[in-house]
């Protein structure tokens, strides 16, 4: 049976759109709160979308915090996270006071006003590996394009863990990766045929 890969509910919103690109890539994928779903599931990715407070009170209501550390820090199990999913995964974010799961070394800081440039940063931006190449980029040319919405970008204590760097006014991390944890800034789902290149290189990872 193909691996399943999870993406976790605990209704920030329209997930749908994640899945529904995988499902057409041919893989197998399930929007899921369901803890028997998770423990199955090959892979994992943990979306977001709203405000960081919002979004980290959320998931720990959803009560899959302790499920989660267990599937991706003791098991070992690929993680991918979108947008504030991404940020989540690092220690805090200015957006709020919640702190974050801790998994990368990473805080999410807002964009300076000093770049004088609208904020939020939306629209297509390219991108380029960083290095933390692996398996999950090794596909993106040099032209790689992506979708961006967001006032908050990732900022990991160490230049290693950065995967992917994008530029907004100055150069900034729109990618993020530590043994088996990733996180993304942009949108894959709404990125066309390089988030489909991403998504596909996710699902067929090295576990």
């Amino acid at each position: 049976m193909p691996n399943l890969i999870a993406i976790v509910d605990y209704d920030v919103g329209n997930v749908a759109a994640v899945a529904n690109m995988l499902k057409r890539l041919g893989h197998r994928a399930a929007v899921t709160a369901n803890p028997d779903e998770i423990r199955e599931a090959d892979r994992l990715i943990l979306p977001g979308n709203g405000s960081f407070d919002a979004c980290m009170g959320n998931l720990k209501a959803s009560g899959l915090i302790p499920l989660l550390e267990e599937r991706v820090l003791g098991d070992g199990v690929p993680l991918l996270g979108i947008c504030v999913g991404a940020q989540m995964l690092g220690v805090c974010s200015m957006e709020g006071r919640e702190s974050g799961l801790g998994w990368v070394d990473v805080e999410s800081v807002r964009f300076s006003e000093s770049l004088r440039l609208p904020i939020p940063h939306m629209g297509w931006a390219p991108v380029r590996r960083g290095d933390a190449g692996n398996q999950l980029v090794k596909d993106l040319d040099d032209g790689a394009r992506f979708y961006f919405v967001h006032s908050y970008y990732l900022a990991p204590k160490k230049v290693d863990d950065a995967m992917l760097w994008s530029h907004y006014g100055s150069p900034f991390v729109a990618g993020v990766a530590q043994k088996n944890v990733f996180g993304v800034q942009f949108h894959p789902e709404k990125s066309h045929r390089y988030g489909k290149i991403l998504l596909d290189s996710f699902a067929r990872i090295e576990a």
